[in-house]
């Protein structure tokens, strides 16, 4: 668990991170080295989950030797289909991250809901739902490493 005390929202408890793949973790179906690293150190505190519909069908590849659950959630809507797994969790201790349409539900239902502004870009519909705005995965993950950060964002 990570835990951070933020002015203004309380003491947050860290249990879960879910991850978008396509476009939040990877791009063209890729996840970059220093990522999985991050990912790696994150998993020995927290649950990390890989949530993707899996349409390139790169996931498997993808997440090999990876420190992660991969959830897939294969057909058409992919938007709830990963906001039913996110009310399967405890919500106020997990954290959401995402870039696209199909996260804006699970960013507004998390705990914590981060929008990455990544390669692929970034739905405005996801922007608004989230509670931080990042412009990268890297940044993203950062935020759990060095959770300082979190406070300069977050306090009141």
């Amino acid at each position: 668990m990570i835990t951070v005390d933020i002015p203004g929202w309380g003491n947050m408890d860290i249990e879960n991170i879910l991850l978008d793949l396509n476009g939040t973790l990877a791009t063209d179906g890729k996840i970059p080295t220093e990522v999985r690293k991050k990912i790696h150190s994150l998993a020995d505190k927290v649950n990390i989950y890989i949530l993707t519909a899996d349409t390139q069908e790169t996931a498997d590849e993808a997440m090999r030797d990876l420190k992660a659950k991969l959830i897939k959630l294969p057909g058409e809507d992919s938007k709830n289909r990963k906001f039913e797994f996110i009310k399967d969790l405890e919500v106020e201790k997990t954290v959401a991250i995402g870039n696209g349409n199909n996260d804006q539900l699970i960013l507004k239902e998390a705990g914590l809901g981060i929008v990455v502004l990544g390669d692929e870009g970034m739905s405005v519909s996801a922007m608004k739902n989230a509670d931080i705005v990042v412009k990268s995965i890297f940044d993203a993950l950062d935020l759990f490493l060095k959770p300082k950060r979190l406070l300069a964002t977050l306090s009141e």
